[in-house]
């Protein structure tokens, strides 16, 4: 299996989730801000887009369709989308939802497909409604380049996806520092898992959907003495790229504030030393 760490030429993804709106509208995406946003990303050699039919009450994926694909030649990004695996009700849902997906991006292939929000009750649904052997299908057919899914729920879960599911060759995890030890994230276990079977990690809410980056009292003096001049988000990101089995760690970024600081320390990445990671 094709070792998918050594293709990211950075660890920083663009998560389209959260993109800058217009008037506070979610699905009023703002493209001029967006196209700023992703020059800047791409002219730092950044390539990883990730969206999913959900974001932006749908209209995430046209959006990216418009402001990247539309814009660079289509070896200059990776493009990750997910299955809505709640909307399908049988086998032939698939084909549908994913052709939809191809022509709202404007893409004929996704370099990442992912089953989306995979858990232990929706792992058995997908399973009993084909859901993987169509992945694999459209892999074997060269409209997916490399096939995983996203993750919600305790390592002794995961364990037994990956175990039962070899095929998969990545897996994206919500990791951060606040939830490492955490009894129903676990998001150390489950990159220890990962670690296990050999699976490179995709990092989602390394900020903890904004928490890690507006902290307070004693928190924010730690870090402010060790560099005043480093943004509290710098750490999350950075504490999650630091780990070794990690690709790539995805950063919601809702203006292009948030995209400058992020490239600023991701650009010529540095791993937290051991007197930071204490």
């Amino acid at each position: 299996m094709e070792d998918l760490k050594k293709l990211m030429p950075k660890k920083l993804g663009f998560g389209c989730m959260r993109l800058p709106v217009i008037n506070g509208k979610t699905e009023d995406i703002d493209d001029a801000a967006f196209c700023r946003m992703a020059d800047a990303y791409i002219e730092q050699g950044f390539k990883y887009f990730d969206t999913a039919y959900p974001y932006h009450n749908q209209k995430s994926e046209e959006a990216v369709r418009r402001c990247v694909v539309e814009r660079y030649d289509r070896d200059r990004f990776f493009l990750a989308d997910k299955m809505p695996i709640w909307l399908i009700e049988k086998e032939e849902d698939c084909q549908k939802h994913f052709d939809i997906q191809l022509e709202r991006c404007g893409v004929e292939y996704f370099d990442f497909y992912l089953l989306h929000a995979l858990n232990k009750d929706r792992v058995a649904d997908v399973e009993k409604k084909g859901v993987f052997e169509f992945v694999q299908r459209m892999k074997a057919e060269g409209k997916i380049r490399h096939i995983g899914f996203s993750f919600h729920d305790t390592a002794d879960v995961l364990d037994d996806i990956l175990t039962r599911h070899p095929e998969m060759e990545f897996v994206q995890l919500q990791i951060n520092y606040y939830d490492w030890d955490s009894a129903t994230v676990q998001s150390g276990k489950c990159y220890e898992t990962a670690v296990k079977h050999g699976v490179p990690v995709i990092v989602m809410e390394p900020v903890r959907g904004g928490t890690l980056a507006s902290l307070h009292g004693e928190p924010a003096k730690l870090l402010q003495g060790l560099d005043a001049e480093a943004s509290f988000a710098s750490w999350a990101i950075r504490y999650a790229a630091s780990l070794e089995n990690v690709m790539v760690v995805l950063s919601g970024m809702s203006n292009e504030e948030q995209m400058l600081d992020n490239i600023s320390y991701m650009k010529d990445f540095k791993p937290l030393t051991d007197a930071e990671k204490d």
